[in-house]
């Protein structure tokens, strides 16, 4: 019986996933998201982890961690290396009695001495966890991981993740990463414009509203799943999202009507679709031409369905398939019941699940040597 956390440690949430493996099965899984904004209290890092570590386990006996991150991009660090080194020393301190394994961007888990000494194999590496995990039982495909902020396109290609880019840079410039997500990006990242009474009215530049606004006023999300904080620091009711809207284009909720706030709410979301519609079929057009197998994509994360799914269809691409279904079959290196995926969320917190499944890979061979 081996029992792990697996840490994805973002810019502003930091997920946690709980499980406890015995005979080849997992029999325990346990998912938890801390809406945690680095760049205001990275001093308060260590506190978190282990708040959250007591929380995810239940004071269960925890063997070890893995851990994974994209916090090192958050601009409280003046480069990535400081932000990685400074991670890594919070996690250390807060798991002070366990083995800590962190995870590269080639799909390996370090020690944490051999992690510091490269810290740009360290940095925004969860990626390769999620493509990891897909490639244990599909071995070509694209998988479409939409989190709150960003959106991750990984290729699998005969069993191995085969990204192109193995840094934010890189990922950016080959379409592997779309700067787009379900709650936190500012609508002007999305749309210059928008239609409106008959014309067509620029947006304002400033953060007014952002995505999880336009996805609560459509129903795409619920007030629960927005998570994150708003732009405005109101709530998260649908009135207040489309204030925020409206706010947009200058305008306010007396100004502009409910169904053409509606309107501008649509307009958005389709172009989101587009952004990352045009990136995948950059990748995908890549990943065709390097196998005659048919290449389905899998989807995840919080935008799995109306992002992710949307964007896959968008581009032609009839076999779409959901993490989550995908664990539930044969194929899968460990055993899981639908119980235990419906109520451990291995959508929300994919790198997270991930390298915990790397991390009591690992253990398990430690126990067997």
């Amino acid at each position: 019986m081996v029992a792990v956390i697996g840490y994805d440690i973002g810019g502003a949430n930091t997920k946690a996933v709980f499980l406890r493996t015995e005979n080849g099965s997992v029999v325990k899984l346990k998912t938890m998201v801390e809406h945690f904004p680095v760049w205001k209290n990275h001093e308060n890092l260590v506190g978190m982890l282990s708040i959250l570590n007591e929380k995810v386990s239940g004071k269960e006996k925890v063997d070890g961690i893995g851990l994974t991150m994209t916090a090192e991009l958050s601009d409280i660090y003046q480069t990535k290396r400081q932000g990685v080194v400074h991670v890594l020393e919070c996690a250390e301190k807060a798991f002070s009695d366990l083995p800590v394994f962190v995870l590269d961007v080639d799909a390996t888990l370090r020690s944490m001495n051999d992690a510091r000494s490269e810290p740009f194999k360290i940095a925004a590496a969860n990626w390769a966890a999620t493509g990891w995990l897909v490639a244990q039982f599909i071995k070509n495909c694209i998988v479409i991981d939409v989190g709150s902020t960003s959106t991750s396109i990984i290729p699998v290609i005969d069993g191995c993740v085969s990204a192109t880019g193995k840094t934010d840079l890189k990922k950016l410039i080959v379409g592997e990463l779309v700067y787009t997500g379900s709650l936190r990006t500012n609508v002007a990242a999305i749309v210059n414009f928008v239609p409106l009474l008959g014309g067509e009215a620029g947006v304002s530049s400033e953060l007014f509203a952002q995505s999880g606004d336009v996805h609560l006023v459509l129903g795409n999300i619920s007030e629960t799943d927005y998570t994150t904080e708003t732009a405005d620091g109101r709530g998260k009711t649908r009135r207040e999202a489309l204030a925020r809207l409206a706010r947009v284009v200058c305008a306010d909720s007396e100004m502009l009507g409910e169904e053409e706030i509606e309107e501008i709410a649509q307009y958005v979301y389709a172009k989101q679709i587009e952004q990352i519609a045009n990136r995948l079929k950059q990748v995908y057009s890549r990943v065709k031409s390097l196998t005659d197998f048919e290449v389905p994509v899998v989807v995840t994360g919080l935008g799995r369905t109306f992002l992710a799914r949307a964007a896959a269809r968008k581009i032609g691409i009839r076999e779409i398939l959901e993490l989550e279904k995908l664990c539930l079959g044969d194929a899968f290196v460990y055993k899981m019941t639908q119980e235990l995926l419906l109520h451990g969320g291995v959508a929300m917190a994919s790198p997270a699940f991930g390298v915990a499944l790397m991390a009591v890979g690992k253990l398990e061979r430690r126990l067997m040597s």
